[in-house]
């Protein structure tokens, strides 16, 4: 009543119409600026970025994101930035994030992962290792391609997308590493792989949870990857082996799953009986039977949270890093197809000493590949001067610290 009044007190001048609003008259300026930069920062992005997967309807989308996801300006160990993904060629290793947490059933925020993991990796940016006795920027060649451009509400287009842009670094004879995202990525990395392997592939999978459960809330979660990338038919569970398992988050569907497939578990107890050493030897037998390349899936949650707090679904009594470490210098020396390294939630973390372990176990993966002549140059070119330095450095295995 009290503002009827009001308004017709003023004049018809005087009275506030849509006309008069400045969010009005900025919407009609929107028109009138000009937008030629623009569509030229797009369509070289797209250029540079390639095109997205077909199940992606919006074709102004890249499959890799050429505006962020360099962790906020940084690349994993200071390699150079691949802007131009059609010239990635003629490189040993790609570096490329997965930043996925649409399927993470718990603590979401590992969408955040690879942009921790190449800010703590400047530490490491010389990238040598005196007690595995290599340089990684002397060894090989490395790029950064970014961030692949997931879809955060849509898992299966991101999947599409993953599995698109991790097949194109194969397909040019370069080993892939993975930084993610959470668990579920292992679908699209083991699917990339797939059809460039004339055989079949062994999954070496480090993790506290199997990740074998066939759905999560009725969708493919990470806490399925391997239900589904066993289907692949040269991906059999027999040659899954899945190393840490255990707790009192594991689940029953899971664990079913692995039995009838007859994937092989080797827990925590194993490791305590048998011992390290002994059971890197196992999981690498069973890895390897008729296969023709391994792939390394490595939860960071395998690890006890009191060095690895920054996870979306921490259980206590994992490995120790010590432990993973001289693990991953066995299981890796036979060489891999590629690797990913998955579920750091940054938000969770102390210290960033969740994602700083991420990077040195990705840097001792490589450096045991180099080492091991399955990678790259070995340093033994121009390091050892002769026959004999050779062979008694040989002899030598370093422990993987």
């Amino acid at each position: 009543m009290g503002s009827d009044r009001l308004t017709s007190d003023r004049s018809a001048s005087d009275r506030l119409g849509r006309d008069q609003l400045h969010g009005t008259r900025m919407v009609e300026r929107e028109a009138e600026l000009p937008s030629a930069r623009s569509k030229e920062r797009q369509e070289r992005a797209l250029e540079f970025g390639l095109e997205s997967a077909a199940s992606v309807q919006d074709r102004k989308i890249p499959l890799f994101n050429r505006a962020a996801g360099r962790g906020n300006g940084w690349t994993f160990v200071g390699v150079p930035f691949q802007e131009d993904m059609r010239e990635l060629a003629d490189r040993d290793v790609a570096f490329v994030g997965a930043p996925l947490d649409a399927g993470t059933t718990y603590r979401p925020g590992t969408r955040f992962g690879p942009d921790a993991l190449r800010r703590i990796s400047q530490l490491s940016a010389f990238t040598y290792n005196m007690e595995l006795g290599v340089d990684l920027h002397e060894s090989l060649d490395m790029v950064d391609c970014g961030d692949v451009n997931v879809m955060p509400a849509n898992i299966e287009k991101s999947f599409d997308q993953i599995d698109r842009a991790v097949a194109y670094v194969h397909e040019r004879g370069i080993f892939p590493v993975i930084l993610g995202g959470d668990h579920s990525i292992g679908y699209p990395d083991i699917r990339a792989l797939a059809p460039f392997v004339d055989g079949n592939i062994g999954i070496i999978h480090f993790d506290r949870h199997s990740d074998l459960s066939e759905y999560n809330m009725d969708e493919r979660m990470h806490g399925t990857p391997f239900f589904h990338a066993t289907n692949i038919p040269n991906a059999p569970a027999t040659n899954l082996v899945q190393v840490g398992i255990g707790g009192w988050t594991s689940s029953r569907s899971g664990v079913r799953v692995s039995r009838e497939r007859q994937a092989s578990v080797i827990t925590l107890t194993d490791v305590d009986r048998w011992g390290v050493d002994r059971v890197a030897e196992l999981a690498l037998e069973l890895a390897w039977k008729d296969a023709k390349a391994v792939f390394l899936s490595f939860d960071i949650d395998s690890i006890d949270p009191a060095f690895a707090p920054g996870t979306g679904t921490p259980m206590s009594g994992g490995l120790l890093p010590r432990e993973a470490l001289r693990m991953l210098h066995l299981v890796t020396r036979e060489g891999l197809a590629g690797m990913e390294l998955v579920e750091v939630a940054p938000q969770y973390d102390v210290s960033d000493i969740t994602s700083g372990l991420g990077v040195h176990i990705i840097l001792d993966v490589l450096g045991t590949l180099v080492n091991e002549g399955k990678l790259g140059r070995r340093p033994d070119a121009t390091v050892k001067a002769d026959a004999e330095a050779a062979r008694v450095d040989d002899q030598v295995a370093p422990a993987g610290g």
